[in-house]
């Protein structure tokens, strides 16, 4: 997405060959019209998939995941970091390792939300690793419901995430897709 590339360009910084900061338009302060774009192209792209609900994890997945559930027009759910102290007994759970954060945390769904007959859009931010998504698809196959796909607003091709989700079946469509970072150095992969 020429779009989301040039902003990047503009207001992103690579903090060394791993790290890319996005706080002034995804992750800190969100640009709305950037994220109303990304829903649609979102939408677009997975319009035939059949998406019943679209998911993320929170906190930096919210805005693009939100205008994409409503450009499709379904429901959007949130992945918990921290699990509530009110509805801990009614909830899918699994551990993930942050790799931008090098912690792990626990992921959590409640059970009323999803369940078989619903077909699932993952929305995130970043992929890297890949450790996010497989958090998230855990927690979606908990409820017996489907993965329709991932969508990735920005993809650090130059990390195994990619991979790891293709091979196992998973359409990941990534708007920007890094292929290389450094001390002020962005480069990216040619669209798709």
């Amino acid at each position: 997405m020429k779009m989301l590339e040039e902003k990047i360009l503009a207001e992103g910084r690579a903090m060394g060959e791993d790290i890319l900061k996005v706080d002034s338009f995804i992750n800190h302060q969100v640009d709305p019209l950037l994220m109303k774009q990304i829903g649609e192209e979102f939408a677009e792209h997975f319009k035939d998939k059949g998406i019943t609900k679209v998911v993320t994890i929170e906190s930096s997945g919210i805005a693009p995941a939100l205008m994409t559930a409503l450009a499709l027009d379904v429901p959007m759910i949130i992945l918990k970091k921290q699990p509530s102290k009110i509805l801990n007994d009614d909830l899918y759970q699994t551990v993930v390792t942050s790799f931008t954060k090098e912690t792990s945390y626990e992921l959590t769904l409640s059970r009323k939300f999803l369940d078989e007959n619903d077909h699932v859009l993952i929305i995130d931010d970043f992929l890297a690793n890949g450790e996010a998504a497989t958090g998230a698809i855990r927690l979606i196959r908990s409820a017996h419901a489907t993965v329709a796909g991932i969508g990735i607003l920005i993809e650090k091709s130059f990390q195994p995430g990619r991979q790891k989700l293709t091979a196992q079946g998973f359409e990941v469509y990534a708007l920007a897709r890094v292929a290389k970072l450094g001390k002020d150095l962005i480069e990216f992969l040619p669209e798709e």
